[in-house]
C-alpha cells in the first residue's frame, strides 16, 4: 500500500487479512521466488560514449594506469562527456538504467566524474537529479567531482579547487531543491588522490552532509581503509589492496566493503579478499562498478563472479547485493530486504529455487518475470 509492504505470510493468512481489499493487479506466484530487488553500487553509468577501444588496449597488454596516463580512459571520456548535451547524456544514461532495471536492480548508486570541471560535474549531477525524478528506477546520486586530476593541476590544486568552488556551489543548489545529492567519492590512487587530498575533500564533503563513498586500495595499497575507518565513511569501494589493519578498521568502524568481482575480473586484478572480511566481521556488499571498463548490467551474474571468484556462498552473496548494498547507500532501514514497512522493491523468478538467481550465469532477461518498485510493476517479461 502506498509504495511499501504491508503484510508477508501464508498465502492462506493474506488472503482472510485482506478478503474485503481491491487491488490494482494480482500476480499468481505458485512455482516461483519471490527475492528483494537488488542495489547496485558504484555504477558510473552515466557518461558519453562508451569505450570499448580500452578493453582492447587491455587485452593486448596494457594496463589500467598506463591507459589513463596515456590520456585515456577517464581522461578520454571526460573530453566526450564534456561535448555532449544534457539530452544526449540523458537518452544513454535512461537506457542503461533500463537495461540494469530488467536484470532485477530496483536501486542504484549513480556518480559523476566525467565532468571534473564544475560546470560538467553540475551537468551530470542535473541528468541524475532528472532520471532521478522522471523513473521508476530507485537512484542515490554521487558527487565524484575526483574521480581524475584534471590536466594542468596537481592533485593539491584540484582538492583547492572542489573544496573552494564545487562544494559550496552543491551545497547551494541542493538548499534550493534544484539538486540531490546524497554521497561524496574520490578515486584514492596511487598516481590521482593521495591520501591528505582524499582525506581534505572527504572531510569538506562530510560537512556538507554527504556520505562518504569512495574508491580505495584499488591497484596499490594506499591505507584508504583506515581512513575511511577513521572518517566514519559508510562504505570503501574496490578494496583489492586492503591491507590486515584496514579491515580490522572498517569492522570496527562499521564501514561497508563495497566488492566488484567484475571490475577484478576485467582488469585483470587480484580479487578482493571478500573471506577474510566476512570471517573479520565487515560488512560486505556487492556492485557492478559499471563503467566503461566493467560493462555490465546484471547483478545476478555479479553475485555469481563473487561465489567463484571470491568464494562467497549464495546465501551471503544475495545478502550483498541486496540488504548490504542498501547499507552502504544509508538506505538498508527503508530498502534491502522484504519486511513489513519497507519500500515494494522485489523481484519475481520463475525458478521454485532462489539460488538458480546466482547459479545461472547469464540468460536472466528468461529467468525474470517481473520487477516491482515502490509497489509498482516497472517490468514484466
Amino acid at each position: 500500500r502506498d509504495g511499501f509492504i504491508k503484510a508477508i505470510g501464508p498465502a492462506d493468512a493474506i488472503q482472510k487479512q485482506f478478503s474485503g481489499e481491491t487491488f490494482q493487479e494480482r500476480i499468481d506466484c505458485s512455482g516461483k521466488c519471490i527475492l528483494p530487488g537488488s542495489a547496485d553500487l558504484p555504477t558510473a553509468s552515466l557518461y558519453f560514449p562508451d569505450l570499448r577501444a580500452s578493453l582492447c588496449v587491455q587485452l593486448a597488454g596494457a594496463t589500467y594506469m598506463d591507459i589513463h596516463q596515456a590520456g585515456g580512459g577517464i581522461n578520454f571520456t571526460v573530453e566526450r562527456t564534456r561535448q555532449a548535451s544534457e539530452e544526449e547524456l540523458y537518452s544513454s544514461f535512461q537506457q542503461r538504467l533500463g537495461c540494469m532495471m530488467r536484470a532485477g536492480t530496483t536501486l542504484v548508486e549513480c556518480k559523476s566524474g566525467y565532468g571534473l570541471s564544475l560546470e560538467t560535474e553540475l551537468k551530470m549531477l542535473r541528468v541524475i537529479e532528472r532520471a532521478r525524478r522522471e523513473l521508476d528506477i530507485g537512484i542515490s546520486a554521487t558527487y565524484c567531482g575526483a574521480h581524475s586530476v584534471p590536466k594542468g593541476k596537481t592533485a593539491s590544486e584540484a582538492a583547492d579547487d572542489i573544496i573552494k568552488n564545487h562544494l559550496p556551489r552543491l551545497k547551494e543548489l541542493g538548499r534550493n531543491g534544484e539538486i540531490h545529492v546524497d554521497n561524496i567519492d574520490v578515486f584514492c590512487e596511487k598516481g590521482v588522490f593521495d591520501l591528505d587530498s582524499t582525506r581534505r575533500i572527504l572531510r569538506s564533503g562530510k560537512d556538507i552532509g554527504l556520505q562518504i563513498n569512495f574508491h580505495g586500495d584499488e591497484l596499490h595499497p594506499m591505507k584508504a581503509a583506515e581512513l575511511g575507518a577513521e572518517l566514519g565513511a559508510q562504505a570503501i569501494s574496490h578494496l583489492e589492496e586492503v591491507s590486515d589493519e584496514g579491515i580490522a578498521a572498517m569492522a570496527t568502524a562499521r564501514c561497508c566493503a563495497v566488492l566488484l568481482p567484475t571490475t577484478a575480473y576485467m582488469l585483470r586484478l587480484k580479487q578482493p579478499r571478500a573471506r577474510k572480511m566476512l570471517d573479520e566481521g565487515v560488512i560486505v556488499a556487492l556492485g557492478s562498478d559499471f563503467n566503461p571498463n566493467a560493462y555490465c548490467f546484471s547483478m545476478p551474474m555479479v553475485m555469481h563472479l563473487a561465489c567463484v571468484n571470491m568464494r562467497m556462498s549464495m546465501p551471503e552473496a544475495l545478502a550483498a547485493a541486496t540488504i548490504n548494498a542498501a547499507y552502504a547507500l544509508g538506505k538498508s532501514h527503508i530498502q534491502g530486504s522484504l519486511e513489513v514497512g519497507k519500500q515494494g522493491d522485489l523481484i519475481i523468478i520463475s525458478s521454485p529455487r532462489w539460488e538458480h538467481l546466482i547459479y545461472q550465469f547469464g540468460g536472466h532477461h528468461e529467468l525474470i518475470d517481473y520487477v516491482i518498485a515502490k509497489g509498482k510493476v516497472i517490468y514484466k517479461k
